[in-house]
């Protein structure tokens, strides 16, 4: 029989509230497993339990007193270390900031304690948030709970991890180049990048900056879509300046019904060179899409140059990133993309570019992200969803490679690891929600995803057609010897 702690956090909440389980007792049961599993993954790299503790006490008295309790009531969670959590580290993997204590929680975290959940530790990220697997100095390596050889992914690769390996009930990560997803696939999650803008991300930062980060969204990671409808309604909604004058009001879903969507979906894609094991399983989908009676349209892609889109967005990346040089970074970098062959269009030139990027540059490339962004305004006048693999292959190695000097074998032929942002790159750089939905198991035995891109603000849309695949198609499954 399969362990409760791999119930959806709807499930949960609801037998709290029908007081089939009480909260205190739902926490020490995960804290149990914490206590058993998270040693060999380390997923969960702090925790407050006395806090936690005493939160689910309160929790209980509220059931028993009869108070309206949050859709979250009662449920333990974990947050990505980047997230501040009053008491708790926020470093985000870097050395100098580990002892960097929160004074208040992220607004975010906040919005879920609001919703009632019950947060209880934080996981684990790699250093900066900037690689697809999940290692720093200050917290060591997280391990894939389907292969404890493989990374979990990252930068949300030990919610992931703790998620899939039923250490915490809900998890919350961030994404500005798959950060999200690539652990949702590689763990057999669902994961939802939001439309930017539309969760606050104050208290997801260092040093106290109140700055958006361009493309940078929060968003939930679960084990069911419906969880992630959920987590978005928990923490969707301006900040305390913008809501003076703004309201969000997302709409509801275009479709309801399987069959009543239009779709397309990529099969394969010749700008991302893709495993075949990966575009064995998208076909696979079609296949099950088109006997669903789903109107899809395979190879469909907005009116824009599909290489074009991935130079501007990594360019765009780095130059967002590049605040985090330092000053002596910043002018040997300057130095060496001065030195580049202006014909040079590598990963290294672009980083190098990117990074030194004038105002000036940036105001060019930033009308070009926005006319493709037109481009995908015009796509989804016809279709409601676009589905891609979330990833080009299943999960690496671990690896101590930096990921710019970093190479992957796609079926032999050794390709830039830095490829992998390329397929999340289609949603991050033109603000778009995605959701990421498990859809079965490569060769390997390991977890692949697809990505549901949508329109912009129709992140209900993205999330009721990954439910309609969890119920129709594939769901989460525990890995072995966890359940």
């Amino acid at each position: 029989m399969t362990d409760i702690a791999f119930l959806p956090a709807k499930r949960l909440a609801s037998m709290i509230r029908r007081r089939k389980i009480g909260c205190l007792e739902l926490l020490d049961h995960y804290l149990d497993r914490v206590d058993r599993f998270n040693p060999a993954l380390n997923a969960i790299i702090a925790t407050d339990i006395p806090d936690a503790r005493r939160r689910a006490k309160a929790a209980d008295r509220n059931v028993a007193s009869g108070e309206k309790l949050g859709p979250l009531h009662g449920v333990p969670m974990t947050v990505k270390e980047s997230f501040d959590v009053q008491g708790l580290p926020t470093s985000w993997g870097v050395p100098a900031h580990k002892n960097s204590i929160a004074g208040q929680d992220a607004v975010s975290v906040r919005r879920l304690r609001e919703a009632g959940a019950i947060v209880f530790g934080k996981t684990n990220i790699p250093i900066w948030l900037a690689d697809c697997q999940s290692v720093n100095a200050n917290y060591g390596q997280t391990s894939n709970p389907w292969n404890p050889d493989r990374t979990p992914g990252g930068s949300s690769g030990g919610s992931a991890a703790a998620l899939a390996a039923g250490l915490t009930g809900f998890e919350m990560g961030s994404d500005i180049a798959g950060s999200i997803r690539n652990p949702a696939a590689h763990c057999g999650l669902f994961g939802h990048k939001p439309t930017m803008g539309i969760c606050s991300t104050l208290g997801h930062t260092l040093d106290g900056n109140v700055a958006p980060i361009d493309m940078l969204v929060i968003g939930p990671l679960a084990r069911s879509a419906g969880d992630l409808a959920v987590g978005l309604s928990a923490i969707a909604g301006l900040d305390e300046i913008e809501s003076t004058g703004l309201r969000l009001s997302l709409p509801p879903p275009r479709k309801k019904r399987l069959e009543d969507f239009r779709v397309s979906i990529l099969v394969d894609d010749e700008t991302v060179p893709l495993t075949r094991d990966v575009v064995a399983l998208q076909q696979e989908l079609a296949d099950f899409l088109e006997t669903s009676k789903v109107k899809i349209n395979i190879g469909a892609r907005p009116d824009f140059d599909a290489d074009e889109a991935h130079r501007v967005y990594d360019i765009m990346l780095r130059a967002t990133t590049s605040a985090r040089q330092t000053d002596a970074e910043f002018d040997a970098n300057t130095a060496a993309r001065n030195a580049l062959d202006p014909e040079d269009d590598s990963k290294w030139a672009r980083m190098l570019r990117g990074a030194t990027l004038s105002h000036r540059d940036w105001t060019i490339l930033n009308e070009a992200r926005h006319r493709i962004r037109w481009k995908w305004h015009e796509f989804f006048q016809t279709y409601d969803l676009m589905l891609t693999p979330a990833t080009l292959m299943t999960a690496i190695p671990h690896t101590d490679t930096p990921p710019y000097e970093r190479t992957i074998q796609v079926d032999g032929v050794e390709r830039p690891f830095m490829n992998q942002i390329w397929l999340p790159g289609y949603s991050n750089l033109t603000y778009l929600p995605t959701t990421v939905a498990p859809i079965g198991f490569a060769g390997d035995g390991m977890p692949v995803g697809v990505q549901i891109i949508g329109p912009q603000y129709g992140d209900r849309t993205c999330i009721r057609f990954a439910e309609l695949l969890e119920k129709h198609y594939r769901r989460f499954e525990p890995p072995p010897g966890y359940e």
